[in-house]
């Protein structure tokens, strides 16, 4: 039941129609019985809505696209992660001041340490995008030995410079060994389900591959890739953890991990 005690949290973005962030933290908070609402707000004014959660008094927010990187000079404080990383994908509202973190990286970090170590690991990364800058700040704080592939040259070198690793064009794949290989782009993502980004005949048995995508449940590499005996992780591991990492900065309890797993996992077969 709502009531005048009632905390507020929300996810801003554009679009935001499909955010299924609402149907898992609202099963969070029936599940731990805490008194707090979750909202998907659809926001084009990115000031006016800080403004608007300064005003009203919103304890938390989600941040996703667009608005990762624009929120982050709206903020009163921002942790040195975030700063890292150079995007905001949370906000906790503490007495009235408004501080900003990234827990995409904590979301990916939590996820493949379900599954494998990372310390001192040879990591694959493809991609070099926002979601490959939060993976890699991630990675390297565990002590993963990281080399990003990618196929837009200028965005590859960019984070490789900025991580302090080297990068490769995607085309020299097939050359490298590694533990675990991490994907970040959207190539078969629905309704291209049908698309890998590498070759199946270059893939390598008996490894650890993560695919952030999460829909489809399981893409196309990582059906392949568990066929020659590698172990998956799949991006609604991701997606979780990077929410469960929220609800427990916003409330101080502890999440309701899988509560929260399966709650999107019905959405999403639905």
């Amino acid at each position: 039941m709502m009531n005048t005690k009632t905390s507020l949290y929300g996810v801003i973005g554009n679009p935001i129609e499909h955010s299924l962030s609402p149907v898992m933290h609202n099963s969070a908070f029936m599940e731990t019985g805490y008194n707090g609402a979750y909202l998907a707000f659809h926001v084009t004014d990115l000031k006016s809505a800080i403004a608007g959660v300064r005003g009203l008094g919103v304890k938390g927010l989600s941040v996703t696209i667009p608005h990762k990187i624009a929120v982050m000079e709206l903020l009163d404080e921002i942790d040195d992660m975030a700063l890292k990383i150079g995007a905001v994908n949370t906000v906790v509202n503490r007495d009235g001041k408004l501080y900003g973190y990234n827990t995409d990286c904590l979301g990916a970090i939590h996820a493949l340490l379900e599954k494998t170590e990372i310390r001192g690991k040879t990591i694959l990364m493809i991609g070099a995008g926002g979601a490959a800058r939060a993976i890699g700040f991630g990675i390297l704080a565990q002590g993963g030995k990281l080399t990003i592939l990618n196929i837009l040259e200028d965005e590859g070198t960019r984070l490789s410079k900025d991580l302090d690793v080297p990068y490769h064009h995607l085309s020299e794949f097939s050359r490298f060994d590694y533990d675990i290989l991490i994907h970040t782009t959207p190539v078969g993502m629905s309704p291209a389900v049908d698309k890998m980004p590498v070759n199946r005949k270059d893939l390598k048995p008996g490894k650890v591959v993560m695919d952030i995508i999460y829909n489809p449940l399981h893409t196309r590499l990582l059906s392949e890739s568990e066929k020659i005996g590698c172990t998956a992780v799949d991006g609604v591991s991701m997606f979780v953890y990077q929410g469960v990492a929220q609800f427990e900065m916003w409330t101080g309890i502890k999440a309701p991990v899988e509560t929260m797993r399966n709650v999107v996992l019905k959405a999403l077969g639905e």
